[in-house]
């Protein structure tokens, strides 16, 4: 039986709030905007899909040029992260190494193309994943490109790893478990398995996965 887990990125695998942020600073500096985006600012966009993120984020400018301003940040932004990566959640590696001994892992964001890719250039961690999806590739919501990402795979079973409403809401359209990185920026509604530290994985799936109980 081929199982897996499907990640989500911020909240979840690392925080790039703070270096996402002062990407978008620089690069808007350098395209002469008078505008400082901060920490606060990406937290309160993170999960959501790029077009809704420009319409926050440059709310205060004409809806074409918001487009314009995000595809010229989200560039940089790659680059940026590449060079500077982001605050990886405690353990991440040992732990991602002990969870590659049971199953296959996958990343799922609603982010733009490049970005996943920054992270795992940064840590070297292609080594880890089997395959990445994402809304810049194809502009597909989240519970969309689970559903795309598990069915290429052959997985048989899967669960979303994630820590927003909306990453439960994605789990349940693209018909997947759920457990909740409560560590990260959001709540769930719903009552599903919570995880308060990304190391505690490994112990949570043998409750979680009934055929390893």
């Amino acid at each position: 039986m081929k199982n897996g887990l499907i990640f989500d990125m911020d909240g979840t695998l690392w925080d790039s709030s703070e270096n996402v942020a002062a990407s978008w600073s620089e690069k808007l500096k350098q395209l002469g905007y008078d505008k400082t985006v901060t920490k606060t600012d990406i937290m309160g966009v993170m999960g959501l899909t790029m077009d809704k993120l420009a319409d926050i984020i440059f709310s205060e400018y004409p809806k074409d040029l918001r487009m314009e301003l995000l595809d010229e940040c989200c560039g940089y932004e790659n680059g940026y992260l590449r060079a500077h990566g982001g605050v990886l959640y405690r353990g991440l590696e040992d732990t991602l190494k002990e969870l590659r001994k049971s199953y296959r892992l996958y990343i799922v964001s609603n982010c733009q193309k490049g970005y996943i890719e920054a992270f795992l250039d940064y840590y070297g961690f292609w080594k880890y994943f089997d395959d990445i999806e994402c809304y810049g590739n194809n502009l597909k919501e989240k519970g969309d490109n689970i559903a795309l990402l598990a069915h290429r795979n052959g997985l048989e079973r899967a669960w979303y790893v994630g820590d927003i409403q909306g990453d439960y809401d994605s789990a349940m359209k693209a018909g997947c478990g759920f457990i909740h990185a409560a560590y990260g920026f959001g709540k769930i509604a719903q009552s599903v398995p919570e995880l308060r530290q990304f190391s505690y994985l490994p112990e949570m799936m043998k409750a979680v996965d009934g055929t390893r109980a």
